[in-house]
């Protein structure tokens, strides 16, 4: 039986904003992209002109919309955080920073193809390259830095994969990838333990509040059994 195939959705600019292929290849793979977006997007939260994003159409070739890639994660300077629904390079920097979670399916491109455009036509400075369950990558993190038009590996500290475009230090844990913030000597927070740190910081306060009411309660009976009258707050 056949099929029609699906027609790509375009905006204003007339590019396709989906090529129609799977986001990741498996739950590990689509969790563990948000995360790392997410994450570095709260570290840059303060800097106006540094874009993160991931899993966007980057058009590289004007008038062909044939010419595009979509890294899993991606960091560009000097452009403003509003929103895409696709990048177009020939009127805006290219990313210095890509990070793609490999996975059976996209191996080969990863190293291949992708190692390739990344370093020839898009010029990213740093690209690195994890797979989560270390079966297919050896080993499971690699990582590479463009020095005089050619991909140098960038050799590991302390276990951790250091990235002079962002300052942080790539480190496996696991089936997870974190990043290591030399500077406090911590890794990053994720989504997860920023909502847990909010909680934790909102029932810190609200005991403290319980803590200060208690205390005001006793004051004022000891006050009140000494004669003196205190009035309630209004």
């Amino acid at each position: 039986m056949s099929t029609v195939p699906m027609p790509r959705r375009v905006v204003g600019n007339g590019y396709p904003t989906t090529d129609h292929r799977p986001m990741a290849e498996t739950d590990l793979h689509r969790r563990l992209m948000h995360a790392l977006i997410e994450t570095l997007e709260a570290f840059y939260g303060e800097e106006p002109l540094t874009y993160v994003s991931g899993n966007l159409l980057l058009f590289y070739e004007e008038g062909n919309k044939k010419k595009h890639v979509s890294p899993d994660v991606f960091v560009v300077w000097g452009v403003g955080k509003r929103e895409r629904e696709n990048y177009l390079l020939w009127e805006e920097p290219a990313p210095r920073f890509v990070i793609e979670l490999t996975s059976s399916i996209t191996r080969r491109t990863d190293i291949g193809k992708k190692k390739d455009l990344y370093r020839d036509v898009l010029r990213v400075r740093e690209y690195f390259l994890f797979d989560p369950n270390g079966d297919y990558l050896k080993p499971p993190m690699q990582g590479w830095r463009l020095r005089g038009g050619v991909y140098r590996v960038i050799q590991p500290i302390d276990g951790r994969l250091p990235s002079e475009t962002t300052g942080l230090h790539l480190e496996r844990d696991g089936k997870t990838f974190r990043l290591w913030n030399p500077e406090t000597n911590a890794w990053l927070p994720t989504p997860m333990e920023r909502i847990e740190d909010a909680e934790q910081h909102a029932t810190a306060e609200a005991q403290a509040r319980r803590e200060a009411e208690v205390e005001n309660a006793r004051l004022r009976r000891l006050l009140e059994q000494s004669g003196i009258r205190v009035d309630e707050p209004e």
